[in-house]
Parts: structure tokens; C-alpha cells; sequence
């Protein structure tokens, strides 16, 4: 089954490959109009801008060639609309106008006025009897213009001639005002069922092509490369003073660290590229997903075998490692292909169902990692407080109560996270969307410093090191025992360690639990 999740999960990944990464740049491959109450409707979009810095002295509805600083605009380039042949040929070929197709943009305030609801009607193009009010033009989508707003929303028509197929249309606007910005594409008359639209229309923010919602994002993941550094920096001096006495643990630790180092700074210059180029090749992009993914697997693989004691209170993992590692591998696709998509998502518009079908996979994963961190850090603190190991102890509890903040910060944000979709459907609150990941990475840190520091590298390893030839019993911060409890102690400890290096060689383990419960009933 796991088998097949990975692969199916692969597959889909490479099916998501055929799409161009673009950035503000919504492409239409011949995709059809769907039906909507008297109209046919196609969504080109929406993005979040902002308005422009400058603006033109003279305005115009086709592009130009001046300087695209501080401007702001959406623009079409090659949209062309593809009727049936069976509709072309029904027309007169000596008429100029036999078809009328609109594209109309507007802020999402203004979605109100698009329709005939203010003429107390459900209709969205206007009838004949709605003509007759010189409400609206026969034909037409019904706008109600907006007076505090007299310009939107705006509207641009194209028309198909005789008895041609094809109709192109050409516009530019320049945004005036700072708002989360729709585009649709519309026609009225039921001869043009079946009209295919092709092409492609730029969204550009002052400062570039980054959409409005992702363009925080840059300057915050080029503060956490620079986080990471300081993060890098510190524990490699460490490292490296204390080489002598390093153990298995920091190596896994400082792996992390180099990809949490690798991925911010992806991400951060993928970003630059996107908002100086308009552009996202794919390879950057698939560059910065997988560092994102092997970086959150690996991860969570630390917390684990931190949880279970791994270099501290037992010397290997045993039966269980090929389980965790399948564990991570699974997880490593799940995440990659739910990273792919939401990414490409931002611009293409991919369905809701889409991403839910990938999220259910890494939220139900999660859930496994979670339940299984807590249940081996459960079994840990009690393994400690037996051998009463004071200095582990106080260091595996430090770290229970780190990651119980953590999850309970996690459950929280999690409500937030859902209270912000279901009351934003429209993405309303566009310019403050940025910080629900930025969560999420903050977390990540905050929980890989909290594990740097306490198992920082240090002259004294045996306050967390596994001790094989003492048997790891002893209190290494010098508890006052009496001699005869010592030496109690210590003949408890040898009977541990050879029940410990005996079940660890066991293969009859689900999670972890098997060698505990062999341990306790040989106790």
C-alpha cells in the first residue's frame, strides 16, 4: 500500500511538470466558457496589486513601450477567442459585427455590480426586457458603475467579423488603486457556445512581477537565510571546537541546518528571478520545492529519533529504522507533489480539489509523526527516570515541554488557518495572506534551536551521550547516593543495558512499542 501511495504520489508529480511556471502570467490553452445563469463565463485570474507609483500623462489600451517602473497593470498578449466553424458559417459574411465577446475587470468590492441584481433580477447579460429600462445594451453583461469609482469596473469588447473563427483582443490597464483585482471573459449571444480562448494576460505590481500576496515573502526569506547563517555559523564553531567529543546526533543535526541554509536561500533568489523576469523556471522552482521537502522530512525524522533516545539513551534505532525510513521517504513525496502544486496553484489558478486531494496525505502523516514523537518520548522519560539519570532527564523534559508549546502553537494556528479561509473566500485580505506560512518556517526554526542548544557540542558529552561502557545509569551531574544505592544502581543498569542491546536487535516492532513491552516483563 505504501508502495503504491509513493508511486501514484510520483506520478502525479510528473504530470504537474508539464506546466510552465510562470509568474503573474495567466495562460489559457483553449479552455471553454461554462454556462452562468443567460451568460457564458471563463475566470482569467486574480491577483492582489497594488497601485502604481507613477502614471502615464496620457493613457492608452494598448501596450507601449515606456519604462515599467513603478507601474502597475494588467495586459493582455495574444488573446484570441475560437468559435465553432458551424457558428462562423451560420453568419453573413458581408456583417461586421456577429459576435460579441467582453473582458471585464474589476475589484472584488465591485462584484456586486456585475449582474442585474440592482434591476432586482437574476439575469447577467441584459435581455429585452431589461433594455427596455436603458438600464443596459442589449446583449451585453450588465455592469452598474460604481460612483465613487467612475472608471470600474472596466470593460473591453472584441467582436468577431463575417464569418471569421478567430477574434483577438487587446488591452492594458493601469491600477489606480491598491485591491485584489478579478478578470472574466464573457459573452451573451448562445451562437458562440462552444468559443475556445488562447493566449495569456501579465498582472504586474509596482515593483515587479511578484503577485501582491507572495511579495513579502522575499524580504522575509531573505531575513531567514540570513537567520540560518547566524544559525550555521554558530553551531560550526561549536562543532568544530569540540570535534573530539561529537557524536552521531550532530551530524544529523548540522544536515539539517545546511538544508534549512540551502532552502531560504533558494527560495529567496527564486523569488528575485520571479519579480525581476516575470518568469519561474521550472528547474529554480523545482529546486527550491524539493530543498523545501527533503528539509521538512529530515526534520521531522530528527525530532523522532531524538524522541526514542537515538545517541543518548540507546546506540542505534534497531528493528524500527526501516520503518522510519519509509516513513520519511512517504512523506518526502506527499509533501513534494502538495509544495508543486501549491505553487504552481499561486498562478494558475489549480482547483481546491486538487489541493485537498494532497493535503489529506501530509496532514494524516503528520498526525503519525506527531503520535509517535510523543508516544517514544513517553517512553524515554520513563527509561531516564528509572536509571535516574537526573541530566538527561531535565534535558528530555526541556525538550517535551518545547514540543508541547509547539503543537499547541500548531493547533492554534491551525483554527486561525481555517477561521482566515472560510471567512476570506475571495481573498480579501490578500495583503496579510503572507504570514500563514511564515508560521509554519518560523516554527521550524524556533524548534531546531531549541535542539541545538541542548545538545550543543560541549567538553561534557556524557551529560547526553549513549555510555556503552558504564552503562549509561549514572548521574552525571554527581546526585548524592548512598553506597549501597550505588551500587544497587549500577547492578540495575548493567541488567538495562543487556536487555536494551538484546532488543534492539529485534525485528518484531510496530513503532516502538514491542521492546518495551519485552523489556517490562522480564523486569
Amino acid at each position: 500500500m505504501a508502495l503504491g501511495f509513493l508511486i501514484g504520489l510520483m506520478c502525479m508529480c510528473n504530470s504537474l511538470l508539464v506546466f510552465r511556471a510562470s509568474a503573474s502570467i495567466h495562460e489559457y490553452r483553449y479552455e471553454a466558457f461554462t454556462p452562468q445563469s443567460n451568460a457564458f463565463f471563463f475566470h482569467g485570474g486574480s491577483e492582489g496589486l497594488y497601485a502604481s507609483k507613477v502614471h502615464n500623462s496620457s493613457s492608452s489600451s494598448s501596450q507601449d513601450n515606456k519604462p515599467l517602473k513603478g507601474k502597475s497593470f494588467i495586459r493582455s498578449e495574444t488573446i484570441t477567442f475560437v468559435r465553432p466553424k458551424e457558428s462562423a458559417s451560420a453568419q453573413n459574411a458581408m456583417q461586421q459585427n456577429t459576435g460579441l465577446v467582453e473582458a471585464i475587470i474589476l475589484e472584488v468590492k465591485d462584484r456586486e455590480r456585475i449582474g442585474g441584481s440592482f434591476l432586482k433580477s437574476s439575469a447577467i447579460c441584459c435581455d429585452p426586457i431589461l433594455a427596455k429600462t436603458e438600464a443596459c445594451k442589449l446583449g451585453e453583461v450588465i455592469i452598474q458603475k460604481n460612483p465613487d469609482n467612475p472608471d470600474g469596473p472596466k470593460r473591453f469588447r472584441t467582436f468577431f467579423q463575417g464569418i471569421e473563427v478567430e477574434a483577438k483582443m487587446d488591452f492594458q490597464v493601469e491600477i489606480d488603486s491598491t485591491g485584489m483585482y478579478y478578470l472574466y471573459f464573457m459573452f451573451c449571444n448562445p451562437l458562440l457556445k462552444g468559443t475556445l480562448i488562447n493566449g495569456r494576460t501579465v498582472w504586474r505590481n509596482p515593483d515587479g512581477y511578484l503577485p501582491g500576496k507572495m511579495t513579502p515573502l522575499m524580504t522575509f526569506y531573505g531575513f531567514m537565510s540570513l537567520a540560518y547563517i547566524a544559525l550555521g555559523l554558530i553551531w560550526f564553531l561549536r562543532f568544530v571546537q569540540f570535534w573530539k567529543d561529537i557524536i552521531q546526533l550532530h551530524y544529523h543535526i548540522t544536515a539539517v541546518i545546511a538544508l534549512g541554509m540551502c532552502e531560504m536561500a533558494v527560495w529567496y533568489f527564486e523569488y528575485v528571478n520571479f519579480n525581476s523576469t516575470g518568469s519561474r523556471p521550472m528547474g529554480i522552482t523545482l529546486w527550491a520545492v524539493t530543498f523545501s521537502s527533503v528539509k521538512k522530512t529530515l526534520s521531522r525524522l530528527l525530532l523522532l529519533v531524538v524522541s526514542m533516545g537515538y545517541g543518548v539513551v540507546k546506540p542505534t534505532l534497531g528493528g524500527i529504522t526501516s520503518k522510519v525510513l519509509s516513513l520519511g521517504a512517504i512523506y518526502f513525496v506527499a509533501t513534494e507533489a502538495l509544495e508543486l502544486v501549491e505553487h504552481l496553484g499561486n498562478i494558475n489558478d489549480f482547483s481546491g480539489k486538487t489541493k485537498l486531494f494532497l493535503v489529506l496525505p501530509v496532514a494524516f502523516l503528520d498526525s503519525c509523526f506527531i503520535l509517535w514523537i510523543f508516544s517514544s518520548l513517553s517512553r524515554t522519560l520513563e527509561k531516564l527516570q528509572m536509571r535516574r539519570n537526573m541530566a538527561k532527564l531535565e534535558l528530555y523534559r526541556k525538550f517535551t515541554n518545547s514540543l508541547a508549546v509547539s503543537v499547541l502553537l500548531s493547533i492554534a494556528w491551525i483554527g486561525f488557518e481555517l477561521y482566515f479561509n472560510a471567512t476570506d473566500p475571495l481573498s480579501e485580505l490578500w495583503q496579510i495572506a503572507w504570514i500563514i506560512p511564515v508560521f509554519w518556517t518560523l516554527l521550524a526554526y524556533f524548534l531546531l534551536v531549541v535542539i541545538c542548544v541542548l545538545w550543543a557540542p560541549s567538553r561534557n558529552p556524557t551529560r547526553y551521550a549513549y555510555l556503552e561502557e558504564t552503562g549509561d545509569d549514572f548521574d552525571e551531574e554527581g546526585i548524592s547516593l548512598t553506597s549501597g544505592g550505588m551500587k544497587a544502581s549500577e547492578d540495575m543498569a548493567v541488567k538495562l543495558e543487556k536487555k536494551e542491546r538484546k532488543g534492539s536487535n529485534t525485528t518484531d516492532l510496530v513503532y516502538g512499542l514491542g521492546e518495551d513491552l519485552e523489556e517490562d516483563k522480564r523486569e
